[in-house]
């Protein structure tokens, strides 16, 4: 495939806040209603993909490549469905985790069909479909691409051990993003964001499971097994900082134009954000403090009672070719679940497509690998008081 140069569009988490952390839509508070499980033999639907070449993909605005002269067309899925003969119909409508929730819950929970046949969402939210039993386990028979390519610290979440019921569409990192002209030094440390120099120009984001993991990681926590005592430790902390004056405000991706604009000097921020960013202004920086950062993805799943099932299966695996996953990272610009697209980059004929295999926050090198964890989730218990109290302190 002839990879085009870098998307300059700014990415859709630059448009689109993923709130998260707020008490679940339509009443099921924790995801720990009984009655909404639904066990392994009532989840699937009979498959028709064998005579019936279509498949519906729900996903987020901005979150594959798009033809330069005309963003109507996708070049990869059109590739896909020319050989394949499978038509796809490509659904931009995941603006908020929760409300996609919200608009799917009552069907899952009623053992009726979505409608779709493929959804992305982020992986803690992932976490609640997989304990609800609303998404139908993979058949890796099909998908040898996701077996052999997979990144392997992304193999087996806590909530989904071994990637049964879901696969990675992107990944990225939740650490921070500083104005290092403007602030005139280095950050390296979670704890440097409570320096005097930066008091009343530092940001948090708003959501809750946005935030928590980079914050305890500050505290020397392995978030991979956090406790609640660790939870509350962190918001006596940021409490603290609010009454002090040291955050000026909590915030979705708005973070960009607060830091674009000087407002603010240092904040916490997404990856694939910043990337975008530095395009306009080098001095905007993105660091992975000395004690960690969060590794997050946002993940392919098939709900339950879809009718094309096999054709999905056969989607998430086409993108799992290191070519096809190099063509979508070069317009994305997260951190891409596919390593082996990293030398199909290295080798493009355009240098500035070929400049992003270097690129860090795309395919992470060993040593910033080793700073990178993925949280466990907020359990159905937790989920509830820990959401009142943070959404307290965040003003939400």
């Amino acid at each position: 495939m002839a990879l085009p140069s870098m998307n300059s569009a700014f990415s859709r988490r630059t448009l689109l806040r993923a709130l998260g952390g707020g008490v679940l839509v339509g009443g099921l508070a924790g995801c720990g209603v009984r009655p909404a499980y639904v066990s392994p033999g009532d989840r699937a639907a009979t498959d028709v993909s064998a005579t019936d070449k279509r498949l519906t993909w729900a996903n987020w605005p901005l979150y594959i490549d798009t033809d330069d002269a005309d963003e109507n067309r996708r070049p990869t899925l059109e590739a896909f469905e020319k050989r394949t003969g499978i038509a796809v119909e490509y659904v931009e409508e995941i603006n908020d985790n929760d409300e996609f929730f919200g608009k799917i819950s009552p069907a899952l929970m009623n053992h009726q069909r979505t409608g779709r046949d493929l959804i992305v969402i982020s992986d803690w939210m992932c976490a609640r479909f997989v304990r609800l039993g609303w998404v139908q386990e993979m058949d890796r028979a099909r998908q040898p691409n996701v077996t052999k390519y997979l990144d392997p610290q992304l193999r087996s979440p806590a909530f989904d051990p071994g990637r049964a019921y879901t696969v990675p569409w992107q990944s990225g990192i939740t650490g921070i993003a500083y104005n290092h002209r403007r602030l005139g030094r280095e950050i390296r440390h979670v704890s440097d964001l409570w320096a005097s120099d930066l008091k009343g120009r530092v940001t948090l984001l708003s959501g809750l499971d946005e935030a928590f993991a980079l914050l305890m990681q500050g505290n020397g926590v392995d978030i991979t097994k956090w406790t609640a005592d660790d939870f509350h430790t962190i918001c006596d902390q940021v409490e603290k900082q609010v009454r002090s004056g040291q955050i000026r405000r909590f915030t979705g991706n708005d973070y960009i134009k607060d830091l674009s604009s000087g407002d603010v000097l240092a904040c916490q921020a997404y990856s694939g954000d910043v990337i975008q960013l530095q395009a306009d202004d080098p001095d905007i920086r993105f660091v992975v403090p000395e004690e960690g950062a969060e590794l997050w993805s946002e993940s392919l799943m098939i709900p339950n009672l879809a009718r094309h099932k096999a054709n999905a299966e056969r989607l998430i695996d086409y993108y799992y070719e290191p070519e096809v996953a190099a063509e979508l990272a070069a317009w994305v610009n997260y951190v891409c679940p596919v390593p082996a697209a990293q030398d199909v980059l290295a080798s493009a004929k355009d240098a500035e497509t070929a400049a992003l295999a270097e690129d860090p926050l795309i395919f992470p090198d060993a040593a910033m690998r080793g700073r990178l964890a993925i949280a466990r989730d907020i359990t159905a218990g937790e989920r509830v008081e820990f959401a009142k109290r943070w959404n307290v302190i965040a003003g939400l």
